[in-house]
């Protein structure tokens, strides 16, 4: 692409209508809600989509999105630059405290079946879906009868690479004690580049799959032990969060327990078959 090609991209800028036709479609299909103030934030995030196709101006780039052959090639990359991946190793660490002291113990004394399984809905690049499987992984090592399978699940295919690939900057890993970092970490031969692996044992645990939280009806997969859906829900309307919320437990098996985020919450006025047992953890009645 010519300078002066790549210089009409960058100074482009998006129009109001087609801001409108654009977030109104990311909305009813993804359930994320882009006010008008987050129109710097779009045009930013997808200009370098536009130069992917050769696009000099937005008005092209989003005829080339609705068009069919946009619909089929384009629309998956569109979406992986308009999400947000931000996600650590034991993030709300208090979380993992709870699963492993409380719902595990629990779960391996009174349960017939020792199959636990658990579901991390926007896993994003795959932080808290291994730190799920190293916490239940060191349950299983003191319980041999236990066994647990995670499924994992985002709407970015761009996360969801980097999540089945594992590898991660090592500074992005020091936040796992000394011990577990020996145990389920593998560091690169070459020591100059400064990235570690998950051992395969622990990825071989975790089954990773594209997923729309507003498609969650259709989700094949049930009955799941403990779903953890962290840091999400802040991203949708207040309607779209109750329809994602019910569909989740609609998931989740009787008893089971739904996670959520320090910073989100519940609806306290609309019922919902849940009780609170810990911060941001409820158990599904």
């Amino acid at each position: 692409m010519q300078a002066n090609e790549l210089h009409k991209i960058y100074q482009a800028e998006m129009s109001d209508a087609d801001f409108a036709r654009l977030s109104e479609f990311i909305f009813r299909e993804y359930g994320i809600h882009l006010p008008p103030h987050k129109k710097l934030m779009l045009q930013s995030r997808l200009r370098s989509r536009m130069k992917a196709n050769g696009c000099n101006d937005f008005s092209t780039y989003i005829a080339y999105l609705f068009s069919n052959r946009g619909q089929q090639a384009e629309l998956i990359h569109m979406i992986d630059a308009v999400t947000t991946n931000k996600t650590d190793f034991f993030r709300e660490p208090d979380h993992f405290d709870y699963l492993y002291k409380n719902i595990l113990l629990d779960h391996y004394q009174h349960s017939e079946n020792q199959y636990f399984k658990i579901w991390s809905a926007g896993c994003s690049t795959g932080e808290e879906p291994y730190t799920l499987a190293i916490i239940m992984s060191e349950f299983r090592a003191l319980h041999p009868r236990f066994e647990f399978e995670i499924f994992a699940t985002d709407l970015s295919t761009t996360a969801l690479r980097q999540a089945t690939l594992a590898i991660y900057p090592d500074s992005k890993t020091q936040v796992i004690p000394l011990s577990l970092r020996q145990n389920y970490l593998l560091r690169c031969r070459d020591r100059s580049a400064k990235t570690v692996r998950i051992v395969s044992a622990l990825r071989q645990k975790v089954r990773f799959e594209r997923h729309n939280l507003m498609h969650t009806e259709s989700f094949h997969h049930k009955d799941f032990d403990a779903i953890f859906c962290r840091n999400t829900l802040i991203y949708f309307e207040r309607a779209v969060q109750l329809r994602v919320i019910r569909a989740l437990l609609g998931k989740l098996r009787t008893g089971g327990y739904f996670f959520i985020g320090h910073s989100e919450s519940l609806f306290s006025d609309l019922w919902l078959p849940l009780r609170r047992v810990a911060p941001a953890v409820y158990q599904k009645i």
